[in-house]
């Protein structure tokens, strides 16, 4: 196992490019964020979609590893979306006659309808772990929807309770997540981006969804908030709507992006029992940082939180990117961090 202990460790979000032989970018680009089924993307077909996908999660870690990160994922070569893997396999979700509810980019979107009680029928990424762990050295995360994300993305016609629906979905995310820690991931992350598009409820509840949906779970984990993807979203706020209660989550890390929106540092202070995960690489740019650069920006993070709880990071998913650029950004973040890691330890 790589040394768990490095000053400033680098790590992705999550995904990276799925490559061309593989998925269908158009497609894709027509239905960004899937919350239904979309086997259209997939340009194999389903006897050799399972072998297809493994050889892409082969380049995605060989990539991460040519770059030099500390923490690498499998790059989630295997979801049509970051959340629609796990919230399709649940018992209590239609996915053969969706609904239609209004987005967070202001369109409206098919999702799930939620039929009956949320279970779950058999452990969803296991496998993923498993794969990962047997194909590197490196420290490695698995991702997870959070459970009020994944609440927003459906149409609920049993619990008609909305606090109710994200406790539901936090007991089947929490039985995930321990299978995912035995399968060897030494990082367990949940993804919501919901929490800062709808502030009001997240208020209300969100905090003690997250709570319950890591409780039990061993070791280090994460909550990642994000504006969108960028790709999807240009026009960023340049605060959060739902960050400071964070501090009352039983996560130890806090994943952000702050690159791209350039986000005022200063609210860094609330998260003072956390360790930061800060988005350091600006994904709406086509530009490929300069290790300076990236350097520069964690030495701004510096200014508001001391090195030992710092992890750098993408401000988001890299799955919309172009591989060569996204490999190219991930080799500016390893080479930003090491600048400043020597320029802390001499």
């Amino acid at each position: 196992m790589a040394e768990t202990t490095t000053l400033l460790p680098t790590t992705v979000v999550g995904s990276y490019p799925q490559p061309d032989w593989l998925v269908n970018h158009a497609v894709l680009a027509k239905n960004v964020v899937p919350r239904v089924r979309m086997r259209e993307i997939w340009r194999v077909g389903e006897d050799v979609l399972e072998g297809a996908q493994d050889d892409a999660t082969l380049i995605a870690i060989r990539d991460m590893e040519r770059a030099g990160i500390d923490i690498i994922t499998d790059g989630e070569m295997r979801r049509e979306s970051y959340s629609n893997r796990f919230a399709l396999a649940l018992d209590g979700v239609d996915v053969d006659t969706p609904a239609e509810v209004m987005g967070r980019a202001g369109r409206m979107t098919k999702v799930p309808r939620i039929t009956g009680p949320i279970r779950r029928r058999h452990a969803v990424e296991v496998r993923d772990v498993e794969f990962l762990r047997a194909n590197t050295d490196r420290r490695i995360k698995i991702t997870l929807p959070g459970p009020f994300t994944l609440s927003m993305q459906a149409e609920d016609e049993y619990y008609n309770d909305d606090e109710a629906v994200a406790m539901a979905y936090a007991e089947v995310v929490a039985e995930e997540a321990r299978d995912l820690r035995a399968a060897g991931a030494d990082v367990i992350q949940i993804d919501e981006p919901w929490l800062q598009a709808r502030p009001d409820q997240a208020k209300r509840y969100g905090v003690r969804a997250i709570n319950r949906a890591l409780q039990g779970v061993s070791g280090p984990t994460v909550v990642h908030l994000c504006f969108g993807y960028a790709a999807v979203v240009q026009d960023k706020p340049s605060g959060y709507s739902f960050l400071p209660q964070l501090a009352d989550s039983i996560a130890e890390q806090i994943s952000i992006e702050a690159a791209q929106p350039r986000l005022d540092l200063g609210i860094l202070s609330d998260l003072s029992n956390k360790t930061i995960m800060l988005g350091v690489l600006d994904l709406g740019s086509h530009e490929v940082e300069t290790a300076e650069t990236v350097a520069a920006r964690i030495r701004a993070g510096l200014r508001h939180v001391p090195a030992e709880r710092l992890v750098a990071a993408p401000d988001c998913g890299m799955k919309y990117m172009p591989r060569a650029r996204a490999f190219g950004k991930l080799k500016a973040l390893a080479d930003g961090a090491a600048i400043v890691r020597r320029e802390l330890t001499g």
